[in-house]
């Protein structure tokens, strides 16, 4: 599932979701998490907002908790300035 039509679905009024990279997949977010890539980068938006959503959808996915995915960007992710 593309990140943006989610979006876009999801959350019409947000103003950001027009700006989410077209080709973003949720499985390409797991594997930028898996890989210690910068997630913002992969979505094209530097929004924690956005991001949150997205994380939360990720973890519905996945049928595990919104923790277990925020911890992963956290503690997979050298470059995470809350790290």
């Amino acid at each position: 599932m593309k990140i943006k039509d989610f979006y876009l679905k999801k959350y019409p009024t947000d103003e950001l979701g027009v700006e989410i990279n077209e080709n973003a997949t949720f499985t390409g977010l797991l594997n930028e998490l898996f890989t210690c890539n910068d997630v913002y980068k992969y979505i094209s938006v530097w929004d924690s907002l956005v991001r949150e959503r997205v994380f939360t959808e990720l973890s519905i996915i996945l049928n595990c908790s919104y923790d277990y995915v925020y911890k992963l960007w956290l503690s997979e992710n050298p470059t995470n300035q809350y790290n």
